[in-house]
This record gives C-alpha cells, structure tokens and sequence, in this order.
C-alpha cells in the first residue's frame, strides 16, 4: 500500500507548487496557536529559522497524530527586516504599514518545512532568500493594495513574487520557491527517498 502524502497547510502558493510538480498529495491544514509558540520561542532568544522549523514541525505533528502511516508535510515562513520578524498583515491598513516599513530596505525570508510520519521527524530543513526593496512611490503602492486586494494578506510579506509582488523589489537572491513558501528540490529529494516520488 503505498503511503499517502498529506499537505498540513492551507496556503495556495504550497498547493499551487505541489500541483504544478505533479505530486499526488492530500490538504489537511493544522490548527495549531502559532501565535503562542513564536512568543514563546521568542522569549527564549530562538532564530528566526529555528521558530520557523519549530513551526512547521508543530504543524505536521498535529495532523500526523490523527494520519496513521501518512506522511504529513508541515511548513511555515518568517520575515526578517532590519532584526524585526513580521507576521501575516491582519487587514489591508496593516499590509500598507508592513510595506512601508519594507520600503527601501534588505529582508530575510526563510522557508521551512518538516516531514512527519506516525508523530516522528523524519526530515527537517530551512533555507533564507534575501530580498531588497526598492523605494517604490506612494502613488505605486496605493496603486498596488489597491490591485492586489486582500489575497496579498495571505503573504507575510504581502506580495506574490509570482505576479506583480515582484515590481516590489530591486534584486532577490534565493529561489523563488523558497520564496513563496515551500523549498521545493529539497523536498523532491526527501520524497524521493521516502518512495512518494519516483527516484
């Protein structure tokens, strides 16, 4: 019987990149308080990768304990910009807020994801892509929230690389992958290793 491949996350950009890589694979997104694990990491002077793997462990943990015999994908993504870490905008007022904080500005994105089987890690890793902002105008970003709209919440660095999100920026260096949230070769080896995928 093969083992079945289960996505603990609701993002589209994850399940986008999964279907485009033809991965058979199944959604069930955690629920977890990430928002009490990151203010406790925190506390305790953890990383930005270490929170963001800490994450995606807890997220693919929580599924897996209801998935006997399935391997459980957890992921999640932390920004960094001039040594603050930002979480997803709320509404479309704080979205504008978070951009112009980024304006004119370096930033780290770091993507991780974990696997998880029967509530044991098999597979943990991290990966950062820098990004550099450029100093965009008012007028470009008025222009901009007002295109893009609330799917840009989604993001927690409210863009999309992958389509206009990508006028927001001078130059990145990392995969856009990891970008948008999911490490994907990486991933394809540890799949291939554990027989999801072929070798």
């Amino acid at each position: 019987m093969s083992t079945k491949f289960i996505l603990a996350s609701a993002s589209i950009a994850r399940r986008d990149i999964l279907e485009a890589a033809r991965i058979p694979f199944e959604i069930n997104p955690a629920s977890i308080d990430e928002e009490i694990i990151k203010e406790r990491l925190h506390s305790e002077g953890a990383s930005a990768a270490a929170i963001a793997s800490t994450l995606a462990e807890q997220k693919a943990m929580e599924v897996s304990a209801h998935a006997e015999n399935s391997l459980v994908l957890g992921a999640d993504q932390i920004l960094v910009c001039e040594g603050q870490v930002f979480n997803k905008a709320k509404n479309l007022m704080q979205a504008r807020e978070s951009l112009k904080q980024f304006r004119g500005r370096r930033q780290e994105l770091i993507s991780a994801v974990a696997l998880v089987r029967d509530k044991k890690t098999e597979w943990l890793y991290a990966e950062t892509a820098e990004l550099w902002v450029r100093d965009f105008s008012d007028a470009f970003l008025d222009d901009y929230l007002e295109q893009e709209g609330i799917d840009i919440l989604s993001s927690v660095g409210c863009y999309r690389i992958e389509g206009r999100g990508a006028q927001l920026f001078e130059k990145i260096t990392g995969n856009q992958f990891t970008i948008r949230g999911l490490p994907l070769f990486p991933l394809l080896g540890a799949l291939r290793a554990r027989g999801i995928i072929q070798k």
